[in-house]
């Protein structure tokens, strides 16, 4: 049976969320602080952390961070903050899903259903994934999502950010990215590589001028800067 855990300080919420989940045939276990949160996540091993932002003790950006220290668990945080700071903030400390106050039920447990599909669909296909899943590539169907977004590259941006994720140690000169996604017979321009480098960082970086996946490694060429998680 698929394991919830369900965390708010508002004792008439997590009645409410956890009512509807047991119906539709969930096990839920349920906490009201931060602390609590984190010692029954790793008692009792959640596939998935239902998770108040604005609890007593510690907030739910910081349980999420101390969760994504060593697990990918999915979360979905719940706020009354609809501004688009807090929502990113959220994102980025880790949280996969977003869900404001007030809510219908319903809709929390149709999102708890859809990330967990997302998950299994993952698991399922070969999935390179990097700074807690903010940046992820699917080699298969050749998908790349930034903050669970697909984003649109061109075949010739998607070989050179999958070429240089699968090797994300690796300095890679602009000759041997055009071997490695054009065929070592091209005669293009090394400086043509430039051009969709920049393009790259533009879809897929926060910054472009601050890049933190596509890293320029002066005189030599570029590196895949991403952490990867295991």
């Amino acid at each position: 049976m698929t394991k919830i855990l369900v965390v708010d300080d508002e004792k008439k919420i997590v009645d409410i969320v956890t009512a509807y989940l047991i119906a539709q045939k969930f096990e839920v276990e349920v906490a009201y602080s931060g602390t609590e949160a984190l010692t029954k996540f790793y008692k009792w091993q959640p596939n998935l952390v239902v998770l108040d932002l604005m609890l007593p003790d510690l907030d739910g950006n910081e349980v999420t961070r101390r969760i994504r220290q060593d697990s990918k668990t999915p979360i979905i945080m719940l706020t009354a903050k609809s501004s688009d700071e807090s929502i990113v903030n959220g994102l980025q400390s880790g949280a996969d899903d977003y869900v404001v106050k007030p809510f219908s039920p319903r809709v929390v447990v149709e999102r708890i259903k859809t990330v967990l599909r997302r998950v299994t669909e993952e698991q399922a296909e070969k999935v390179l994934s990097f700074n807690n899943g903010q940046l992820k590539i699917k080699l298969e169907s050749q998908q790349v999502f930034v903050h669970d977004m697909e984003i649109a590259l061109t075949h010739t941006e998607y070989d050179i950010l999958a070429t240089m994720a699968n090797y994300y140690r690796q300095i890679f000169t602009r000759e041997q990215l055009i071997d490695l996604t054009r065929g070592i017979d091209y005669d293009g321009l090394d400086r043509m590589i430039d051009s969709h480098i920049k393009n790259l960082r533009r879809k897929i970086e926060s910054d472009n001028t601050k890049p933190v996946y596509i890293i320029t490694v002066h005189g030599r060429g570029y590196r895949f800067g991403g952490s990867k998680d295991e």
